[in-house]
């Protein structure tokens, strides 16, 4: 593992999982990749009951992760890749807020019920110790989440970032070179429900 990304969903984590893929840092694992590898889901909930994994096993051939399951497991996978460095999207709290109530916990993007949905739910309430409808405990969350990663990794290994920045930190950070491309747009709501970036929303009860 050369890249970990430990920023929630919906800040930009599906442009980036193709912007390091594009940078030879692929395949990057991404929530959407749950969809092509369920058989991976059961690890998972494993993990989310503190049971012990095998977190090379779990990304076996991939190089790089972002968005959930692992940004719930950052410091577990931050310590067990100590070489590896470490990305973290933010945006402003309260638009990211409402971007996810529009798409990643929206009841009507709920997918089938199975071990990752599981999963997602119940490491949510991990995190933020609520339902997703609580706005303010879920933004609070959210700026705990960045303060806590910014406390816990050195500050050369680690890179916050916002995706509207482009290609140039996140190139001179990994110390590659700037593609002669524009850099991935794939986190507007209206490109959420094509193909490949379903979500896992939250509401509904509890599983």
């Amino acid at each position: 593992m050369d890249v970990i990304g430990v920023g929630m969903g919906r800040t930009g984590t599906l442009s980036l999982k193709y912007a390091l893929e594009r940078l030879g840092y692929g395949p990057c694992y991404h929530m959407v990749e749950i969809q092509r590898e369920p058989e991976r889901g059961a690890a998972w909930l494993d993990a989310v009951h503190g049971k012990q994994v095998d977190w090379a096993d779990i990304y076996r051939g991939y190089r790089a992760t972002v968005d959930f399951p692992g940004r719930s497991f950052w410091r577990e996978l931050t310590a067990y890749w100590p070489q590896a460095k470490v990305l973290l999207t933010v945006r402003d709290p309260r638009q990211w807020y409402e971007s996810a109530m529009a798409t990643i916990y929206n009841a009507a993007n709920a997918p089938e019920p199975g071990p990752i949905d599981q999963a997602w739910r119940t490491r949510f309430r991990h995190d933020f110790g609520c339902e997703p409808q609580d706005a303010e405990q879920v933004i609070a969350g959210f700026m705990a989440h960045t303060a806590a990663v910014q406390a816990a990794i050195a500050p050369e290994r680690l890179l916050v970032y916002e995706v509207a920045q482009g290609w140039e930190p996140l190139c001179a950070f990994l110390g590659v070179e700037i593609p002669d491309e524009a850099y991935p747009r794939l986190n507007d709501r209206s490109v959420y429900r094509a193909p490949g970036t379903t979500g896992f929303p939250l509401a509904g009860p509890a599983c």
